[in-house]
């Protein structure tokens, strides 16, 4: 059923879902949602699965025109977002109908919104996913970010709640400085110990060339021991990787699969989202924390989730 009319793009909307896994042996990164939770909190106020495709706005400038009624929420990022030119809340559902304007013109905090609807956005699968990685062109509307005139489809629709609103403590706050909590290595060994006091001590800025594939961060070099050149191995989510000129690049959901830079830390996955809501110019700094405060940070994140579906569940009985 075709759902919305592409206006205006802005300068990066793709379809996400929560990944294309199993084909990284092939070079095929994941991609995906980079804001994990907020991606997921929006299909369950819509009813949806956690994975139903929805799109992923960045910054601004995104219009759509609806071209029938349906029911949509929008998380993550405050872009300022309006229905026919008044604002509308976040995390929370929202019915629009046939002709209505939805556009994102500003942002305010944040960097990446997300646009869930009923019944997810209608895509062909591309390896089991719908997920947009535009460097292959692959998955979401013909492997590219949306055009002015795009027409987007949705599947048929679910049973959408009639109220759904987030609670307070479950929305996230975005600042313009972010912890993010690391695992020092693969190649920890690598650096020096001064290399890597630097690392956990210093405070980065996130430069302008942070995208989807990684966020390269401007401040304090990191000393090698040695040289900075590996013999290529795989690169999960997270990765620090530190090339020759000592400056780290944290790769996201679109980052290369393999690498031959040395790699001194892995962010931990939970903490991805707030990365993926900063903007150049912002401050990132690090903290080492063990295998087992790591794990406990995912069962919490996962729990949190959780909640969150368990209580719009309830809030529509």
């Amino acid at each position: 059923m075709e759902t919305f009319e592409v206006i205006q793009p802005g300068p990066l909307t793709t379809i996400q879902d929560l990944g294309r896994y199993g084909y990284q042996q092939y070079g095929v990164p994941p991609s995906g949602a980079l804001d994990n939770y907020a991606f997921r909190i929006g299909n369950l106020l819509v009813g949806n699965e956690e994975s139903a495709a929805s799109l992923e706005i960045t910054l601004f400038g995104c219009q759509l025109r609806v071209l029938q009624d349906t029911t949509v929420a929008v998380t993550g990022a405050d872009l300022s977002a309006t229905l026919n030119g008044n604002s509308i809340p976040m995390w929370e559902i929202i019915p629009v109908r046939r002709g209505d304007i939805i556009a994102f013109p500003l942002p305010k905090s944040g960097c990446r919104v997300y646009l869930a609807v009923t019944g997810g956005i209608d895509v062909p699968l591309v390896m089991s996913s719908a997920a947009t990685y535009t460097r292959a062109s692959i998955g979401g509307l013909d492997g590219r970010a949306l055009r002015k005139g795009d027409v987007l489809q949705t599947g048929k629709p679910v049973p959408a709640p009639t109220r759904a609103r987030v609670p307070s403590e479950y929305i996230p706050l975005y600042q313009q400085q972010v912890e993010l909590r690391v695992m020092l290595g693969p190649q920890d060994n690598c650096f020096t110990e001064d290399g890597i006091r630097t690392f956990l001590q210093s405070e980065y800025t996130v430069s302008t060339q942070a995208d989807r594939m990684g966020y390269r961060l401007e401040g304090p070099k990191i000393q090698h021991r040695e040289t900075a050149d590996i013999i290529s191995d795989g690169i999960p989510l997270g990765a620090v990787q530190v090339p020759g000129d000592g400056l780290p690049i944290i790769l996201l959901a679109d980052r290369q699969t393999t690498g031959g830079y040395t790699k001194i830390a892995t962010a931990i996955s939970v903490d991805i989202p707030k990365l993926a809501q900063a903007k150049p110019d912002d401050k990132v700094r690090f903290r080492q924390v063990s295998e087992d405060e790591a794990l406990i940070a995912l069962q919490e994140y996962e729990q949190k989730i959780n909640t969150v579906g368990r209580l719009l569940r309830d809030t529509n009985h």
